[in-house]
């Protein structure tokens, strides 16, 4: 119990020491996660309509990469967020 205790403290005084981010702070967060996602999509949607251009294929190659576009950008935005 008294293990508890001081842990209990010890994060009080933490968290005294390290305020938290401010709304600016929070809302730059916010706007980097999602630029860190829009750009590898509309990347890897530009790719894939400049090779459907180049191929005439429809959109056979837009979709796949849209979706590997945006799973670059959420698997770099979910990095960034656990370095934070």
């Amino acid at each position: 119990m008294s293990a508890a205790a001081r842990e209990a403290a010890r994060r009080t005084e933490s968290g005294a020491r390290t305020p938290e981010p401010s709304l600016g702070a929070r809302l730059g967060q916010i706007g980097i996660l999602g630029w860190a996602i829009v750009v590898p999509t509309l990347l890897g949607l530009l790719l894939g309509r400049w090779l459907d251009r180049v191929f005439a294929s429809g959109v056979f190659f837009s979709a796949p990469f849209l979706m590997i576009g945006a799973g670059i950008g959420l698997w770099s935005a979910w990095k960034w967020m656990h370095r934070q």
